[in-house]
């Protein structure tokens, strides 16, 4: 999502990596809550739960301004304009902050930015970009770009068959 630079992020999850999440959310107003109960309350048997509830509040967060230049970075700009299914020109109005993006664009570029996360722990920027080009047997032989066309939400059926897909790398040891 762009919240951190990718250098940022933590490796493995204690109470100084949780911190700096949710200092890291905090700042882009998300799961305000959360902070306030890590840094008031901090439980080591808590941990889990409080992981599991920023996920929640970040995968409902979408933040525009951050999620831009961060797919920025992964893909080019006709590449990302066609998942986003927006013109190229639109996309770079929104992204320079001449337009303020649509909500409906904003949804997608989320989802996307959370797409790229999950598989940010099994691909680079070039896989990435490969992974959806790739047909996939558990898309019935599509790739997931296919799925991701027109003005298509988070919520419709291709789209949610593409998050499951990426999001079963995260506990795949082998991709």
């Amino acid at each position: 999502m762009g919240l951190m630079a990718p250098e940022e992020v933590p490796e493995t999850t204690d109470r100084d990596a949780l911190g700096r999440l949710l200092t890291h959310a905090h700042r882009a107003g998300i799961a305000r809550g959360l902070v306030k109960e890590a840094t008031s309350t901090y439980d080591e048997g808590r941990l889990g739960t409080l992981l599991d509830d920023l996920q929640e509040a970040l995968a409902q967060s979408p933040v525009p301004e951050l999620e831009w230049p961060a797919l920025g970075r992964v893909f080019d700009a006709e590449h990302l304009a066609g998942l986003l299914g927006i013109s190229p020109s639109s996309l770079r109005r929104y992204e320079s902050g001449a337009r303020p993006t649509p909500d409906d664009v904003a949804a997608r570029l989320h989802f996307i930015a959370l797409v790229v996360g999950d598989l940010a722990g099994s691909y680079n920027d070039i896989g990435v970009r490969r992974w959806f080009e790739r047909r996939r047997s558990q898309l019935d032989g599509r790739a997931p770009v296919e799925l991701l066309t027109g003005t298509w939400t988070p919520e419709d059926p291709g789209p949610s068959r593409v998050r499951a897909l990426a999001a079963a790398l995260l506990g795949s040891p082998v991709t």
